[in-house]
């Protein structure tokens, strides 16, 4: 419901400064009147395969929305897609368009709880961290108070800012830029990644001491190497086996820095029965020997 207001609103005193700028109509799957989750109910003008082909439509979904879509709405955002027009998503609505392939090749913000959701259905599509996204004719964003800003974006591309401006004064509002939401203290390389990578890390992580081969990590998830190595080189910035690497020599950094373990019984910890090649490879990514770490470790209090 605030979602839906924070879009109309701006709407409608943008209209009171004068000529009408704007017109709108509100549709639902068939016609009849929505009940939102707080109880309220609100009318619609027509099912959504009654609309004409409109140059701006926005999508407002909350909870559940995959119970609520039909074939039906595809055919219409793919309609307005193929005339060019503006396609939006607010909160989980970026579901429906990325069911119905329209969110392909465009950076997708929404809500930030939805996210691992998203990034499991589709791991090809871009996910922004962003409050609200606009990128060519897609505008997606969280939801909530954010679309009051994202509203604000694009009645700025529509009319200019000197209209925003006016705006932001009679609703005494102060426009946040489309930033990343502090409040979340969300990383989303790790919240935003998909559950294959997730599994995978966790087998690593569980047989450090005696590695597995990236085929057999596959093979217990069961995803392609190919696929899991392309979904590790987006969310983790290297491949599984760079991934499974990088975990043995931090456990082997953890052990050295932490305690009297000696170097050799630190490589055997993380899965390195040759120390020439340990020492080697922990030198590369640490830039000092496994011995200097441990002497360090040992001189600290």
């Amino acid at each position: 419901m605030l979602t839906l207001y924070c879009l109309l609103e701006p709407l409608r005193v943008a209209n009171r400064f004068g000529r009408s700028l704007f017109a709108w109509r509100l549709f639902s799957n068939d016609g009849e009147a929505v009940t939102a989750s707080n109880g309220v109910t609100v009318d619609v003008d027509a099912a959504l395969g009654e609309t004409p082909i409109f140059d701006n439509l926005f999508v407002i979904a909350s909870y559940e929305a995959e119970a609520t879509v039909a074939p039906s709405q595809w055919v219409v955002l793919r309609r307005v897609a193929a005339h060019g027009g503006l396609l939006a998503a607010l909160d989980t609505g970026a579901f429906i368009l990325a069911r119905a392939g329209l969110l392909e090749g465009y950076e997708t913000a929404l809500h930030w709880e939805s996210a691992p959701a998203f990034v499991e259905e589709f791991p090809t599509l871009a996910l922004s961290d962003a409050r609200y996204r606009f990128d060519r004719q897609r505008l997606t964003g969280g939801g909530g108070a954010a679309s009051l800003d994202l509203m604000m974006a694009f009645i700025e591309r529509e009319h200019g800012a000197n209209l925003v401006t006016a705006l932001s004064r009679q609703l005494v509002h102060s426009r946040l830029e489309p930033r990343i939401d502090d409040e979340r203290n969300v990383d989303i390389g790790s919240a935003y990644c998909p559950r294959s990578v997730r599994r995978a890390e966790a087998i690593m992580e569980d047989h450090l001491a005696q590695p597995l081969t990236i085929p057999d990590i596959c093979q217990r998830i069961g995803q392609s190497q190919r696929q899991l190595n392309r979904l590790f080189q987006r969310y983790r910035g290297e491949t599984a086996k760079g991934r499974y690497l990088s975990l043995r020599l931090d456990r082997a950094q953890q052990i050295l820095a932490d305690s009297r373990t000696s170097v050799t019984q630190a490589a055997l910890a993380a899965g390195f029965g040759q120390p020439a090649h340990f020492s080697r490879v922990y030198r590369e990514r640490f830039g000092e020997s496994p011995r200097t770490t441990a002497q360090r470790g040992k001189r600290s209090p």
